[in-house]
């Protein structure tokens, strides 16, 4: 996908916002292929024994979180197989397919594990490449049964590559994603809670991001909820409130956003 598609219309969970704008389909491309690769590279440096170690997600070994974004590749396939027949394909039949997919993923040898992880990335890779310019801008569904334009599975899979890289408790953290990522993350967050009626009376404030905040726009006497955009991020996302201060004292739950 070259950037000259960016151009489409913006549909309004698209839009800007305090924190910095969408990124252009070519810089979304190449964000996804850096952090395929550098996943790659964080998989390489966990010794085999240490697979079977503990997640930054409750219940989950690094070999869960391994099977979950190989899945998670398989199922964006999915979604760019329906745009180029325009038959429709979904990203996974229910969640209990989806579950048991993981599961049965997780249990491989290191070497299959690590070999299906590549083999995902590397068909959805080609998925992308070879979709024709003309259903670039396919309307497909999501996994939470929304539709969204195909070229959004870019961005997806990026958000899902920088955050899981975190979740393999391996030393990576918040602050080592680019804050163009990070930025509309917590946009597409805070968006996600407005939609449901979560969070309202919340603002969020990035120290390190002079006169970007998002969230409770109208409220007279708004919860704010700050840090460096890095830990707003983290917090957002269920991984810990560490750097993060609120207003009231107690630090607030983060809804769930996905």
């Amino acid at each position: 996908m070259d950037s000259e598609e960016s151009h489409h219309r913006q549909e309004p969970h698209e839009r800007s916002t305090g924190f910095g704008r969408d990124l252009r389909l070519g810089a979304q491309l190449e964000l996804a292929g850096h952090e395929a690769a550098a996943f790659a590279r964080a998989l390489d440096r966990i010794p085999d024994d240490e697979l079977d170690g503990d997640s930054l997600l409750p219940g989950w070994t690094r070999r869960h979180v391994i099977a979950h974004v190989a899945s998670n590749a398989h199922a964006l396939t999915r979604l760019l197989l329906w745009a180029e027949t325009g038959v429709e394909t979904v990203m996974c039949a229910s969640p209990d397919q989806r579950n048991a997919e993981i599961e049965r993923e997780s249990m491989l040898s290191p070497d299959d594990l690590r070999g299906s992880y590549a083999e995902s990335a590397r068909r959805l890779e080609q998925a992308w490449r070879d979709l024709p310019k003309d259903r670039r801008m396919y309307p497909v569904r999501n996994g939470q049964g929304a539709m969204i334009l195909v070229s959004d599975t870019v961005w997806m899979r990026t958000r899902e590559l920088w955050v899981h890289a975190v979740d393999l408790n391996d030393g990576a953290g918040f602050r080592e994603i680019p804050e163009a990522v990070l930025a509309r993350l917590l946009g597409d967050i805070q968006r996600t809670w407005a939609a449901r009626g979560e969070g309202g009376n919340l603002r969020l404030v990035a120290t390190d991001a002079p006169g970007a905040a998002l969230g409770a726009p109208d409220a007279e006497a708004p919860e704010i909820v700050s840090g460096t955009l890095a830990d707003l991020t983290q917090w957002a996302c269920g991984r810990g409130s560490a750097g993060v201060v609120s207003s009231e004292g107690e630090i607030p739950i983060a809804a769930r956003w996905l």
